[in-house]
């Protein structure tokens, strides 16, 4: 097994470890497949396979003396803070540990004694709370203004910082946005119906200065329907139907740099709520547009109703010049 310096889960490789599937125990490498794709995501079943693939190595190699059991997984998980993984992608890797135990015990492979013993099986405590990262509100507004929109490009990489921090979108799906999820909903523009983390579709109103940028752009571009970005090469042509994920990291990466914050698009994500939170927006309404996993729950114990008249994109309190630009 490789040593400590492992990625954490959610950046794991989705390469099988197909060398050592001969010598794992049988009854576990059986439901590994079982276990991944009990998800949907191609990224979730990326960290899953990895997951299961580490420990499943880990334990084929002279660690499986006791069987699958909770002393096992103990020991694993104090084998993974010896390598320094840090507490959160440990308890991330025991939860997939603990799927592999019912999935077996679902299947008859296992009793559902061992199963439920695993899933007593202790983390690690994390001291404090992580609290994460995000611009205030004059930072907001410099990343948003730093691209050059006399560039097709500018105007582009314009529209998509302003989608994330005006909207509070994930980068897949910003990647994934499409000219037909901007629609017109009692009198704003608002992203409908919109399939975002777990399947769950969800419609996210947008700032009036959000849809200008994006307004400018497809001008430029001279495009209005399907995905809304798209690669721009050298020469200003656009070369493929989807801008990637990977590629809205590192566009958020380099315009941090040019306001010199470290800064990814997960970030822009919290400076959105936390802009919103600050103007004063309902806190039910912030949850709304984010799509959290509970918001069910919150709707149906506040019986909260998505208000598309006072949006939480319309207390961001944030000043965007023009967006006039230069014909190219």
């Amino acid at each position: 097994m490789a040593s400590g310096n492992r990625s954490d889960i959610n950046e794991g490789d989705s390469t099988n470890q197909t060398a050592v599937i001969h010598c794992l125990p049988p009854e576990l490498s059986t439901i590994k497949t079982l276990v991944v794709n009990a998800v949907r995501s191609p990224h979730s079943k990326s960290a899953y396979g990895k997951a299961l693939d580490d420990f499943l190595t880990w334990y084929a190699a002279g660690n499986s003396a006791d069987g699958f059991t909770k002393a096992t997984v103990q020991r694993y998980v104090t084998f993974l803070q010896d390598t320094g993984l840090a507490p959160s992608s440990i308890n991330l890797r025991l939860s997939v540990i603990r799927k592999l135990a019912f999935e077996a015990a679902d299947n008859n492979l296992m009793d559902t004694s061992l199963a439920q013993g695993i899933a007593r099986a202790k983390g690690v405590k994390q001291s404090g709370i992580r609290t994460g990262n995000w611009l205030m509100r004059e930072q907001a507004e410099h990343l948003i203004n730093a691209p050059n929109i006399r560039t097709r490009k500018g105007l582009r990489d314009r529209a998509i910082l302003a989608v994330l921090i005006g909207c509070g979108l994930r980068r897949s799906e910003v990647s994934d946005l499409t000219f037909e999820h901007i629609q017109q909903r009692e009198g704003r523009w608002v992203i409908v119906d919109l399939v975002g983390k777990g399947r769950r579709t969800r419609s996210v109103p947008m700032p009036s200065w959000a849809k200008a940028a994006i307004d400018a752009w497809s001008a430029s571009a001279e495009i209005g329907a399907g995905r809304v970005f798209r690669p721009v090469n050298i020469r200003h042509a656009l070369t493929r139907d989807r801008l990637l994920p990977q590629n809205i990291m590192e566009l958020v990466a380099r315009y941090g740099r040019r306001i010199d914050v470290t800064i990814g698009p997960h970030d822009l994500r919290r400076t959105f709520a936390k802009l919103a939170h600050r103007g004063r927006a309902p806190l039910e309404q912030i949850q709304l547009s984010l799509g959290h996993a509970s918001i069910q729950t919150t709707e149906r114990y506040l019986g909260v109703r998505q208000d598309f008249e006072d949006a939480p994109c319309d207390h961001l309190g944030l000043r965007i010049r023009s967006l006039a630009h230069k014909s190219m």
